[in-house]
């Protein structure tokens, strides 16, 4: 599965079965290997906020998507989450732009 099929299924599917290829897209391609489960969850989370737009055909602006990264940065520590970690889910999050 690559990201396109992703993104169709995201318009057209439920929330349960997209994050299922999510997860399976994040496990399987080698560019977000290191994300973990409780990162995969924060990901999820992040999109799941947004995914009404992404039903609608809005996507997740570059406003949303620096405003979350920015949050994830400032709890970085309580997160867990390494400079690698979150450059890797500002990356999932802006293959979600319109």
């Amino acid at each position: 599965m690559d990201i396109q099929e992703l993104l169709a299924s995201a318009k057209t599917q439920t929330f349960d079965r997209f994050e299922r290829k999510l997860n399976e897209l994040v496990r399987l391609n080698y560019r977000f290997s290191n994300l973990d489960e409780a990162n995969r969850k924060l990901v999820l989370s992040i999109i799941k906020k947004h995914l009404s737009d992404i039903h609608n055909g809005i996507g997740i602006s570059s406003y949303v998507a620096e405003r979350e990264t920015y949050h994830l940065y400032e709890n970085r520590i309580k997160l867990h989450l390494t400079e690698e970690d979150i450059r890797d889910i500002k990356e999932i999050l802006a293959l979600f732009k319109r």
